[in-house]
C-alpha cells in the first residue's frame, strides 16, 4: 500500500471510469483505487508505429500489428463449441480473427467498411495463421498525438472488453492517472545507498517508465527496480520475523546428547547416516541448545531418512527430560510411523503411543493420563494430538509431517501445548526449490536432505503409451512371481469425481482380465469408500495380503511398503509433475530393485512430453521441483498456496535468481546492522512497513 492521498481515491473518481466502469474494475481485476490501477502492469508493449502486412506473418510470428478491413464473418458451432470467425484482409492477403468467448457482442461492434487496426498473438491451426482474441480499434479513431511510440497492452476480461475497457483502452486511464502523481506520492522505500550502488531508477520514474518507457532500455530498468523492490520488501520482512523470533522467542534448552540418543546411535541405528543426515541432526542440535525456540523446515525427497533424524532428535528430547509428539496428516501414515518407530526404539526404556481419531475409549483415556504424568516420551497421532483434552506434561518438541496438509491454526495449537513453546520441526517429502524455499519459507531455518542411505537402488522409470499394455502386464506378472506387490494409479478429476470413479471401475475390471481374483488378490481405494473401508484396504495391501493396490491419488503420501515395486501410472499425462514424483516414490524403499512405468496415450501436449521426459531422465527431487516450478509457476506447487510470499505482480522466481539473490544478501545485511531500523537512511523503508502492516498476506508456518 502507498500512503497517499491522491493514489487512495476510488477508481471512479479517474476520469473516462464512473461508477458503472469502476464497479465492473473491482469485480473483475480487484482494482478499487488509483493506487491499484497504478500496480496494474501491462502484460506487453506495442511499437506503435509498426504496422505490417499480413503476407509478413510466418511460422516464427509471435505478436504483431496489421491494418485491414473486415467484410465477412459468421458464427460457427453450438454451446462450449460456439465461435466467431472473421476474415481481415489487406492489400496482400487475409488473415483469420477467432472469438471463443463473447462471440454475441463481439459481432454486433464488428463493423464493414472501415479500417480496423488489430493487434494479438499468431497460432497455426491446420497449416492456416490465425489470431485468437485481438486487440482491436477502428483505425480512425486512434489519436496518437503526444502519445508514446510505445504503447503498454494491459490484463483485461472479456466483460471489460464489453464495456469498452481493452488491454488498449485501460493504457488510456493509466496515461490520464500518471501526470497527477508526483514523488511525495510515491516515496522512495529502498535506502539510498542501495538505489546508487546497484543502480536503480528512482520509483516514480520507475512507475512512470513501466507504463510508457520512452524506449525499451528504459522499460528493461524499470522492470528490474521494481523486481528488486518487490523481493527486496519481502526478504526484509522475513529477516525481521527470523531475527526477532530468534532474540525474543523463550525456547527449553536442550542442555545435553544423553543416553537414549547415544545408545541408539551406537546400537540400535540400522544402517550408516548419510552426510545430509548428520549435518541436519547438528543443525537440530545447535537449535535446541541456545535457549530459543527452533523454528525449522527440513525437506528432503522421498527415502531420504527424514524419520530416523525426527526419531534422534525425539531421544534428544527425552533426555533432556522432555516429551514430544509427531503429527501425521492421515491415519494410516501415523500408524505407520507409529510401526516404524516402536520397531526400531524396541529394547530402549521410551515409552511411546498413538493417538488418533480411532483409539477406543478406554485407551484414550489410558494415553492421556500417561501424557499428562509424564509417563510417555513419544506420542505419534493425527489432528487427535492437538484436541483441547490432550494435555502434556512436559512438551520439548513437536514434529509435523507433510506440513502442507495442515492449516495454520491447526499448528498453532499444537504450540500451545507448553507454557515454554516446544521447539518446531516441520516435515515435507514435497522438494521445494531452492529459490522457492527462500522465499516462501524465508522467516524458517531450512534444511535440505538430498542424499539417499545406502543400500537404496535408484527407480527404473519408462514410458509406454497404450499399445504396450500388454507386454508391461506381463512384466508386472513377472514382479508378482518374484513374491512383490504393484501399484496402479488413475488420475483424480478433480472437477469430476464420477468420472474419476467410472475411470477408476473401469480400470479395475480392466486389471482383473489380466490378473483374475480366483489366483490374484487385488485391493482398491479411492475417495468414495467409508473411511473403515479405506484404511481395512490398505491394510491389507501394507500387510501383503493383496499383490495389487488399484488407487486414486488417495496414496500419494505416506504409504511405505517395502516389498511393492512396481509403481504403473495411468494416464500420466494428466499428472503434475510433483504428483508424478510423489506417486514414484511409494516404490523403491526396500532393497530390491523397483520401476515406474508411466502409461499414456498415443497424443501428447508439449508440456505432457516434457514432463514424462524429466521423469524418466532423473530421480532427483529437486531437480523435478525446478522444472515444476519452470513449467508451472509458484503458485501451483504443492505446499506453496498458503504462502502470501509468492503474490509477486512482476518478480519471477525463475528468470529472476540474481536479483533475488541480492536482495537476500542486502536485506540480512540491513536487518543485522539496524534490527530497528533507527537510523536515519532506513527511516523510508521504516515509513513503508509501517504503512504496509496488515496489509500483505504473509502467513507464518508457526
Amino acid at each position: 500500500m502507498i500512503n497517499s492521498s491522491i493514489l487512495e481515491s476510488p477508481i471512479d473518481y479517474l476520469k473516462g471510469i464512473g461508477p458503472l466502469k469502476g464497479d465492473l474494475l473491482r469485480k473483475e481485476l480487484n482494482i478499487h483505487s488509483f493506487e491499484d490501477l497504478l500496480n496494474h502492469f501491462p502484460l506487453r508493449h506495442i511499437d506503435r508505429t509498426q504496422v505490417n502486412f499480413i503476407s509478413e506473418i510466418n511460422f516464427n510470428t509471435d505478436f504483431i500489428q496489421v491494418k485491414g478491413y473486415i467484410d465477412d464473418w459468421q458464427v460457427l458451432g453450438v454451446g462450449r463449441a460456439k465461435r466467431l470467425v472473421a476474415q481481415l484482409k489487406d492489400k496482400s492477403g487475409d488473415l483469420e480473427l477467432v472469438w471463443f468467448q463473447g462471440a454475441n457482442w463481439i459481432e454486433k461492434m464488428l463493423e464493414r467498411r472501415v479500417e480496423w487496426l488489430v493487434y494479438g498473438k499468431i497460432s497455426f491451426f491446420n497449416s492456416k495463421a490465425q489470431m485468437s482474441h485481438p486487440e482491436m480499434e477502428i483505425a480512425a479513431d486512434i489519436n496518437v498525438e503526444g502519445m508514446p511510440f510505445l504503447e503498454p497492452i494491459y490484463p483485461t476480461t472479456e466483460k471489460l472488453k464489453t464495456r469498452g475497457l481493452n488491454g488498449r483502452q485501460i493504457g488510456k486511464l493509466v496515461y490520464n492517472l500518471l501526470p497527477q502523481i508526483n514523488a511525495k506520492d510515491l516515496p522512495e522505500n529502498i535506502p539510498q545507498h542501495l538505489v546508487e550502488t546497484l543502480r536503480l531508477t528512482p520509483r516514480l520514474k520507475a512507475y512512470c517508465d513501466i507504463h510508457y518507457p520512452p524506449s525499451q532500455e528504459y522499460y528493461q530498468q524499470a522492470l528490474r527496480r521494481l523486481k528488486f523492490e518487490e523481493l527486496f520488501i519481502a526478504q526484509i520482512r522475513h529477516n525481521l520475523t527470523r531475527v526477532r523470533r530468534n532474540r525474543h522467542s523463550r525456547g527449553i534448552r536442550f542442555e545435553s546428547v544423553g543416553q537414549l540418543f547415544n545408545t541408539f546411535y551406537e546400537k540400535y541405528l540400522p544402517f550408516t547416516l548419510t552426510g545430509a543426515q548428520k549435518r541436519v541432526l547438528k543443525e537440530i542440535r545447535q537449535d535446541t541448545a541456545r535457549g530459543h525456540q527452533m523454528n525449522r523446515l527440513l525437506q528432503g525427497d522421498v527415502g531420504s531418512g527424514k524419520t530416523i533424524v525426527a526419531l534422534l532428535g525425539m531421544l534428544l528430547a527425552a533426555d533432556n527430560g522432555y516429551q514430544s509428539c509427531m503429527m501425521a496428516p492421515t491415519e494410516i501414515l501415523a500408524q505407520q510411523h507409529f510401526a516404524g518407530l516402536s520397531e526400531l526404539l524396541k529394547g530402549l526404556p521410551v515409552e511411546i503411543r498413538i493417538l488418533t481419531g480411532s483409539t477406543k475409549a478406554k485407551v484414550r483415556r489410558d494415553i492421556l493420563k500417561e501424557l499428562e504424568e509424564g509417563l510417555v516420551q513419544l506420542v505419534v497421532g493425527t489432528h487427535a494430538i492437538i484436541e483441547e483434552k490432550v494435555k502434556f506434561k512436559s512438551l520439548g518438541l513437536a514434529i509435523v509431517d507433510e506440513q502442507h496438509r495442515f492449516g495454520v491454526a491447526q499448528r498453532a495449537k499444537l504450540w500451545s501445548k507448553a507454557a515454554i513453546p516446544p521447539h518446531v520441526l516441520v516435515m515435507t517429502a514435497t522438494p521445494i526449490p531452492r529459490t522457492l524455499a527462500m522465499t516462501a519459507y524465508g522467516d524458517l531455518d531450512y534444511s535440505i536432505m538430498d542424499e539417499l542411505p545406502p543400500g537404496r537402488q535408484p527407480i527404473t522409470t519408462i514410458h509406454r503409451t497404450d499399445i504396450h499394455r500388454m507386454k508391461v502386464m506381463e512384466f508386472v506378472r513377472s514382479e508378482i512371481d518374484k513374491g512383490r506387490q504393484v501399484y496402479v494409479i488413475y488420475p483424480l478429476i478433480e472437477e469430476s469425481e464420477k468420472l474419476s470413479y467410472e475411470d477408476l471401475m473401469q480400470g479395475y475390471e480392466q486389471v482383473k482380465t489380466y490378473f483374475p481374483e480366483h489366483k490374484y488378490k487385488i485391493s482398491m481405494v479411492h475417495g468414495r469408500q467409508p473411511a473403515e473401508q479405506k484404511e481395512e484396504n490398505m491394510r491389507r495391501f501394507v500387510n501383503g495380503e493383496t499383490e495389487i493396490m488399484v488407487s486414486t491419488t488417495v496414496i500419494e503420501v505416506g504409504v511405505n511398503v517395502p516389498n511393492a515395486s512396481v509403481m504403473i501410472i495411468e494416464s500420466s499425462e494428466k499428472f503434475g509433475l510433483s504428483q508424478l514424483h510423489q506417486l514414484r516414490g511409494r516404490v523403491g524403499r526396500g532393497s530390491e530393485k523397483s520401476y515406474c512405468v508411466l502409461l499414456t496415450g498415443q497424443k501428447l501436449s508439449n508440456d505432457a512430453r516434457e514432463r514424462i521426459k524429466i521423469m524418466c531422465a532423473t530421480n532427483d527431487g529437486f531437480k523435478i521441483a525446478e522444472k515444476d516450478l519452470e513449467l508451472r509457476g509458484p503458485g501451483e506447487i504443492e505446499g506453496t498456496k498458503q504462502s502470501g510470499a509468492l503474490n509477486f505482480k512482476l518478480a519471477s522466481l525463475i528468470n529472476d535468481r540474481e536479483i533475488l539473490e541480492a536482495a537476500k544478501l542486502y536485506a540480512e545485511r540491513l536487518v543485522e546492522d539496524d534490527e530497528n531500523m533507527d537510523k536515519a537512511e532506513n527511516l523510508p523503508l521504516k515509513n513503508y512497513l509501517l504503512a504496509t502492516k496488515g496489509k500483505t498476506a504473509w502467513s507464518k508456518i508457526s
